[in-house]
């Protein structure tokens, strides 16, 4: 049961929490494969967007016990991250106010074997053109080196391009392998992207964002809501509609996701059916670099 489902929880959109519960609900069938074994980072707002939110990564006291969820090793202690099992324990994390679920690379039971290699394009300006344009020639460096890759909206500024694995590749190798393709990609624009995490210094320029292929490290869940005016959504999207400019960071919104799916269905259904090796790929990258 969701709780005070009429709390707005996007104040300039009239947003509440009932529809932020509905969509899930309804969205259920096709985020649910996409979350399935991951840990989940819980990016909440108990007062609406219009207020400070925090992220939980740890399942407190008061979480019902038959809620699936991970022990993960950090510095000092344990995590026990909430891992998403069916659509009720999806409307429960979505009741203790959730609006974006964060996600790990890898699922359960191995979490130090990734099923992804995430590739995050985070731009300094609204240029979309610009952020287009750095996603698709990412699409064709990666195809240089044998690997097929799968791109979705942010929700935000920019576009995440995913290269599905086949679960032999360990975590630390993948994020090597990540953020040597993009030491290689950066190089050959230096005038439009960087790797410089401090925004003062990236200068105009698009952050080729690699982190988020390290350990404990997350990044937005396909088909998520996220926390921003309009309630954008994280949506997979082909790279047709990219090449077209039919589609920027924010095309998606919880209000036209429905009809969307009814037109086009998940654009990822089979991407974890497509999982490869990074071994004959590092290779060819250390051959450019």
């Amino acid at each position: 049961m969701i709780t005070h489902p009429d709390k707005v929880l996007f104040p300039d959109d009239g947003i509440t929490k009932g529809d932020v519960a509905a969509y899930y609900e309804a969205m259920a069938p096709v985020i649910l494969p996409h979350l399935r074994g991951r840990p989940i980072t819980m990016e909440r707002y108990p007062s609406g967007i219009g207020a400070k939110g925090f992220w939980q990564k740890h399942v407190s006291k008061g979480f019902p016990s038959w809620l699936q969820r991970v022990e993960v090793p950090k510095k000092d202690g344990v995590v026990h991250h909430p891992v998403v099992t069916d659509t009720e324990s999806l409307l429960w994390i979505t009741n203790q106010n959730t609006i974006t679920q964060h996600v790990w690379a890898s699922r359960l039971p191995d979490l130090n074997y990734p099923d992804l290699c995430v590739f995050d394009l985070d731009p300094s300006n609204d240029d979309v053109a610009e952020v287009r344009a750095a996603a698709i020639g990412l699409r064709d460096l990666l195809e240089k080196v044998g690997l097929p890759s799968w791109v979705k909206t942010t929700g935000s500024k920019g576009f995440h391009i995913v290269v599905p694995l086949d679960g032999k590749t360990t975590m630390g190798t993948a994020a090597r392998f990540a953020n040597a393709v993009g030491a290689l990609f950066v190089g050959l624009v230096p005038d439009k992207l960087t790797q410089e995490f401090s925004k003062v210094d990236r200068l105009g320029r698009i952050y080729m964002d690699t982190g988020r292929n390290g350990y404990s490290a997350t990044f937005a869940a396909p088909y998520t809501i996220r926390a921003k005016r309009g309630a954008p959504v994280s949506a997979p999207c082909t790279w047709e509609e990219l090449e077209r400019g039919a589609v920027n960071p924010g095309s998606f919104t919880l209000r036209n996701m429905p009809e969307r799916m009814a037109t086009v269905g998940d654009v990822w259904g089979d991407l974890h059916r497509r999982g490869r090796s990074l071994q004959r790929a590092m290779d060819k990258v250390k051959e450019f670099l």
